[in-house]
């Protein structure tokens, strides 16, 4: 195994991780990301998840790009040739990510048959090997994602046997979805519903690897929750609650990172927002790719239903530009 290469894993980037927002296929985008940083300038973002093989086969520059806004923001790799990680994760640096993460906890059948995401729990030594490789490569943080077990395989001395093991390799820092997963018999989304979550077990962790950064995935709705959380651990990271009803992300850098500036209002992020879509449609966007992003803006206010039906009804007409947003909003109590 190579030996690996620790430099940069204590950077200041895991006091951005306190709290992140999960990496979500066909939703973590660089659009939503920009969206997600105009409300939050602290929150760790994170990039959906791209195989080894797309970067490596594929237009890499069209997975890879991303506006500088974005920062602090961490790509997410899918793969299990060390090889290959390694390679993919000084693409990665080279474009200017601040960390690049491997998934070891999709169980989606694509990412099975490709050997990589959560069936990879089952080969801890291997995950080490890559790894070790990919903080070989390169000086940025190299992290985890993964479940508290699969299938059968759940066992707490389990979960302890792959930290250990993944964390002699140079890895400081796992993401743990607090639930196992199956790797038949359940749908990706089933996989995050199904099986019970189980926050004590990441808990635990945290107090048997005071160590290591230790960040709780699954599960976490509400600020509140996350506060509590951080009493037992070094960061959570919020999913699709976070997608959702994005203005959420609202308080976080005050409530979880002590800024103190007050939160930014929907109307200042929607006014910020009109350049960008401006600038994207003239680069030949599709204003779809951008307004999917912004439908839960106003979760939860008056004029949220119609906020959203406006915009869905307008985005795909012919010349259908900032326009639709606009006058979406006038459907809000909010005005530009």
């Amino acid at each position: 195994m190579p030996e690996p290469n620790n430099k940069g894993l204590q950077s200041p980037i895991f006091k951005a991780s306190r709290f992140s927002v999960a990496p979500m296929l066909d939703w973590t985008d660089r659009h939503c990301r920009f969206f997600h940083r105009l409300i939050t300038k602290r929150a760790l973002l994170y990039t959906e998840m791209v195989t080894t093989g797309a970067l490596i086969h594929g237009d890499h520059h069209r997975f890879m790009q991303f506006n500088a806004i974005e920062n602090p923001l961490a790509f997410q790799l899918g793969g299990s040739n060390p090889r290959e990680l390694a390679s993919c994760a000084k693409m990665v640096e080279d474009y200017g990510y601040m960390e690049v993460n491997l998934n070891v906890g999709c169980p989606s059948d694509r990412v099975q048959n490709g050997r990589f995401g959560a069936c990879l729990m089952a080969e801890p030594d291997l995950v080490a090997e890559c790894v070790a490789a990919m903080s070989q490569a390169v000086v940025i943080p190299v992290t985890v994602k993964s479940r508290i077990g699969i299938d059968e395989r759940d066992s707490y001395q389990e979960l302890v046997h792959f930290i250990t093991t993944v964390a002699s390799a140079g890895c400081l820092t796992f993401i743990v979805h607090a639930r196992k997963a199956w790797l038949s018999g359940l749908s990706p989304k089933e996989n995050r519903e199904v099986p019970p979550l189980r926050h004590e077990v990441v808990y635990q962790l945290k107090k048997d690897f005071p160590q290591l950064t230790i960040i709780l995935n699954g599960g976490i709705t509400s600020l509140n929750q996350a506060e509590e959380m951080l009493k037992n651990v070094d960061g959570v990271m919020m999913g699709r609650e976070a997608y959702h009803n994005p203005y959420i992300l609202a308080d976080v850098d005050k409530r979880i990172f002590g800024a103190s500036s007050d939160p930014i209002s929907r109307y200042a992020i929607v006014a910020l927002l009109i350049p960008y879509i401006q600038q994207q449609l003239k680069a030949g966007a599709r204003l779809n790719s951008i307004s999917r992003h912004i439908l839960g803006l106003f979760h939860g206010e008056p004029g949220a239903r119609a906020w959203r039906r406006t915009i869905s009804e307008n985005v795909s007409k012919s010349g259908a530009d900032e326009n639709v947003i606009l006058e979406a909003l006038k459907f809000t109590t909010q005005r530009l």
